[in-house]
């Protein structure tokens, strides 16, 4: 008899080290109906015992990663070919498993009102399982963004929301169904209201491709704000009368009921490992890790497409055609939260939590993502001390074998055909 209860299976994931409260310990995981379970109300309130048992190997269990910032990958660009974003999204979503991401946000940079229309609609929340990742909503980093701090974004493209507030978001966008998050620049008339009221209607709203000052973001912040898009870049230099945006991490103008998150790409060319760990240190609670990928990760250097903007990738580095631009990664999440580690000489908890606790607060999520709490979510992955990816599950079902799966991957040959291959991770 499985329960007294409940006829569904149990099962107990022993001889393992898992991440509960900001700490490593020696604890078996139980799991049951896609859930983690509390083990004491199953053996003393149900007089049930585990179905199956899996032996972890002394790995540790983690919680899965958690993704807010991904443009593509495998050849596939969220922001462009709309007729195609469904079939790339099955592709990113399961491939990003080889890297232990379990939940992730597809990221729409700056594109026209049109080309928002045909693509939002597309892209669905939609829970995890065999075929891929958790896709948790939308992240749109512009078009409302700075001329001067636009990065890899097209400058025809950008819009200000300064003379029709909210409406110009709306009319932009067409429907902010299935938005997680936006990034905006603050710095422009009108803020206040647009933030309000897209944080009034579920957005998270980021920070980001911004010239704004200390006091505007302050401003921001205290209007609903409580994002940094890839911090460091992007955005206005460090500065000691004016630490602009990067300032929040330490602002004390800052709600006593909001908290503050900034993302980080830590692939070790965005940000100098100093830079890492002024933040860290500065702010531990609110690093949020992102790999900030495009199309060309999981592909070999070449010229690739970032939405409208060709990338040329040299040596891991990605940059708009022609210039010296930074415009996106090609990390991998499980990399990111390795080199981390390495920059900041910060614990393994640490580290984790960077990509899952933190991501999930931040979004309001973690009644059921980013922990290993009974009743949450059993999206978990299996690492070592060196913090490589060997197993991961999604609803306790073992979705991606470190031994024995591959990834597919979409190319374009020479005369723009799409080439399908699978590949070794």
């Amino acid at each position: 008899m499985t329960s007294t209860t409940s006829k569904l299976p149990v099962t107990k994931f022993k001889n393992c080290r898992i991440l509960v409260n900001h700490k490593i310990i020696r604890e078996d995981l139980w799991v049951r109906d896609g859930k983690i379970i509390n083990p004491e109300k199953l053996f003393y309130s149900e007089k049930g015992h585990a179905d199956k048992e899996v032996d972890c190997g002394n790995c540790i269990i983690s919680p899965g990663y958690i993704d807010t910032q991904i443009n593509g990958g495998f050849g596939v660009d969220f922001s462009s070919d709309a007729h195609k974003v469904k079939d790339g999204l099955l592709l990113v979503a399961r491939n990003i498993l080889s890297h232990g991401v379990t939940s992730y946000c597809p990221t729409v940079i700056t594109s026209t009102p049109e080309t928002y229309k045909e693509i939002i609609p597309e892209i669905k929340k939609q829970e995890g399982g065999p075929h891929g990742a958790s896709v948790l909503g939308i992240h749109l980093e512009g078009p409302f963004i700075s001329e001067e701090k636009k990065g890899a974004h097209p400058i025809d493209l950008i819009k200000t929301y300064e003379d029709n507030g909210f409406k110009e978001v709306m009319d932009t966008y067409s429907t902010l169904e299935n938005v997680a998050i936006i990034t905006l620049a603050p710095e422009f008339g009108n803020a206040d209201v647009v933030i309000e009221e897209l944080t009034r209607k579920g957005v998270v709203v980021s920070l980001g491709h911004s010239e704004a000052n200390l006091e505007e973001a302050e401003e921001a912040v205290q209007h609903g704000a409580r994002f940094i898009t890839h911090l460091f870049n992007a955005m206005g230099p460090f500065h000691h009368r004016d630490p602009g945006i990067v300032g929040l991490l330490t602002s004390d103008n800052i709600p006593s009921d909001q908290e503050i998150f900034y993302g980080m790409i830590a692939d070790g060319i965005h940000t100098n490992p100093a830079a890492l760990r002024i933040a860290h240190r500065s702010h531990p609670d609110g690093m949020v890790l992102v790999t900030d990928a495009m199309a060309a990760m999981g592909l070999p250097s070449g010229r690739h497409q970032l939405g409208s903007v060709a990338v040329d990738v040299v040596h891991r580095r990605a940059s708009v055609a022609g210039t010296t631009t930074l415009s996106g990664s090609i990390a991998t999440m499980d990399d990111c939260v390795r080199h981390f580690k390495e920059a900041t000489r910060c614990t393994i908890e640490q580290a984790l939590e960077a990509a899952t606790l933190h991501p999930a607060q931040m979004l309001r999520i973690t009644d059921r993502k980013g922990t290993l709490e009974y009743d949450t979510d059993a999206d978990f992955i299996f690492v070592d001390d060196d913090l490589n990816v060997s197993y991961t599950y999604i609803a306790g079902e073992l979705v991606w074998d470190n031994s024995k799966d591959k990834i597919e991957v979409i190319q374009r040959s020479e005369d723009d055909e799409e080439i399908e291959y699978a590949r070794d991770v």
